[in-house]
């Protein structure tokens, strides 16, 4: 389990506020910040998933972040709530069987390009 991870985003306010929309079905919430510089994300365990304000213009350093989830339910909620929340979709809910028998996973493209992913891999899940 990582501690924190931490992005640059193009638009604070807008990558904030996309964040907690998504987050939303998975129970993860704004823990922490700074106005204009940085917020943490709860994402369980005591870990933070970070975005901060970059000066640079997208298209931004490529990146893939997976969030392990504990249903299909929670996978589909939040590709769901991704997309409402502007996300633009990379791959539908669904089994990757070419990663493993039982991985059910979605991605969405956060509003700076970022691949996210939510995951699961479980027998039965």
């Amino acid at each position: 389990m990582f501690d924190h991870i931490t992005i640059e985003v193009s638009d604070l306010e807008k990558s904030k506020a996309f964040y907690e929309r998504a987050f939303e079905p998975l129970g993860y919430g704004l823990s922490f910040g700074k106005e204009g510089v940085f917020w943490a994300f709860d994402v369980g365990d005591g870990s933070l998933f970070e975005i901060q304000h970059t000066g640079s213009k997208p298209p931004l350093t490529h990146l893939h972040v997976a969030f392990r989830v504990d249903s299909r339910a929670e996978v589909d909620a939040f590709y769901r709530a991704a997309l409402e929340a502007g996300a633009e979709d990379n791959g539908a809910p669904g089994p990757r069987s070419e990663y493993t028998a039982d991985y059910y996973a979605c991605f969405i493209l956060d509003p700076d390009g970022y691949n996210i992913e939510a995951m699961i891999n479980k027998p039965g899940a």
